[in-house]
């Protein structure tokens, strides 16, 4: 029964003959072969700018213990590309991948603005009051 279902079907991809796409063109390619990101994002804090355009990230997640199955913070540090040597120890950078730029280099350190800035762009819309308190202001 199981094996009658549509959704165990195997997937049926058309053959290359048929998409006729052409070597340069990148606007023909059909919707599934669109690249596809990685969703994990690794997020951290600079421990490290000693190295020219290079900075070390540590990244701090939670797993559970194999016996107590308690969650642990488990650290790792990340080598990260900085190009314009921008930021200092302490601050929060997302690492996103790119292609292996040294033996142990495969990140790029992207800044991210700050927690509350973020959140509040998100969730809140702006207030009306505020709105009319900087209309009725002129300039000076």
């Amino acid at each position: 029964m199981l094996l009658s279902s549509s959704f165990a079907s195997p997937l049926h991809l058309p053959s290359s003959t048929s998409l006729n796409v052409a070597a340069g063109a990148a606007s023909s390619r059909p919707a599934f072969l669109t690249r596809i990101s990685a969703a994990k994002q690794l997020t951290g804090r600079v421990v490290t700018t000693k190295a020219n355009k290079t900075v070390g990230v540590e990244v701090v997640r939670l797993a559970p213990h194999p016996k107590y199955h308690r969650r642990e913070r488990i650290k790792k540090k990340y080598q990260a590309h900085d190009p314009e040597n921008q930021f200092k120890v302490g601050d929060v950078v997302e690492l996103l991948r790119s292609r292996p730029i040294s033996k142990t280099k495969h990140f790029l350190a992207v800044p991210v603005p700050p927690r509350d800035t973020r959140r509040k762009a998100q969730l809140l819309p702006p207030l009306q009051s505020d709105e009319e308190d900087t209309a009725g202001e002129e300039p000076q």
